[in-house]
């Protein structure tokens, strides 16, 4: 005899909290990958490329302090999210 399989069903409250909580893990990820990105800008070469404008140390030092506040304000939003399900969650266990 074949039982019946029920469908895998998830409530949409642990679902959102496991998807914010992948989003947590993965932003050490992004961060590494965006500070990474300056390493490819052009570098200034005298003559090898004349039409290739190298970016300044200027610019590249806003970009990097730009991804850092990026990261803080996801951090700190994440972290928010995720206080407030597990809160939604303990007072739905009462």
């Amino acid at each position: 005899m074949k039982e019946k399989s029920t469908p895998v069903f998830l409530e949409r409250r642990s679902y959102r909290q496991r998807r914010l909580t992948d989003a947590a893990r993965l932003l050490p990820v992004l961060g590494a990958l965006l500070w990474l990105v300056p390493l490819l800008w052009p570098r200034s070469q005298p003559a090898a490329t004349p039409d290739v404008a190298a970016v300044s140390t200027s610019s590249a030092i806003l970009y990097m302090f730009g991804v850092w506040t990026f990261l803080a304000l996801m951090a700190l939003f994440l972290s928010v999210m995720l206080d407030a399900n597990a809160e939604a969650q303990d007072v739905g266990d009462d």
